[in-house]
């Protein structure tokens, strides 16, 4: 499953984009099959904490508890890093960046396209390492949360739309 969300159909004026993108954080585990793993995790947890207070080990039954606990936490800590975002967009007139954290934090970047240049560093057993847009002084990393496959169809559709709007 893709986590990247492009279009490159446009003419470039404003109402109609070169290149539009939304790239998020994937998470390969669903909110359903989160709350089975949980449910799954916690009758386990159960069954052992009963079974040590039954040998007389009773404060051990604790710590099964705090098990779930943090658990639970750590996967609501990852689905909130989950909801960051980037939006990066191509126009004649301006290539801008936003980068959404979870919290609602925007940062904006806005580019001149024909100044902007992409650059992308690969190793050669991994693919594309890193992705970043510089440009007027400034520099924007972007797509550090994708998978290899899919910066690689970002880092082809992007470089398209780019020289599309320096034409």
């Amino acid at each position: 499953m893709s986590n990247t969300d492009f279009d490159i159909s446009g003419d470039g004026s404003d109402a109609n984009p070169i290149f539009a993108a939304q790239l998020m954080p994937y998470r390969s585990l669903s909110p359903a099959g989160f709350a089975i793993m949980m449910a799954i995790v916690a009758a386990i947890c159960v069954s052992n904490a009963y079974f040590y207070y039954h040998l007389g080990a009773w404060p051990v039954t604790i710590f099964f508890f705090f098990d779930v606990a943090l658990l639970y936490f750590a996967f609501k800590l990852s689905y909130r890093a989950g909801q960051a975002r980037e939006e990066i967009t191509v126009r004649r007139s301006a290539l801008e960046v936003r980068k959404i954290a979870p919290n609602g934090c925007r940062r904006e970047h806005v580019y001149n396209p024909f100044w902007a240049k992409f650059h992308v560093e690969r190793n050669k057993e991994i693919g594309i390492t890193s992705m970043r847009i510089t440009g007027e002084g400034y520099q924007s990393t972007i797509g550090a949360f994708l998978n290899p496959d899919d910066r690689e169809s970002f880092a082809r559709a992007f470089s398209e739309a780019l020289a599309k709007a320096k034409k």
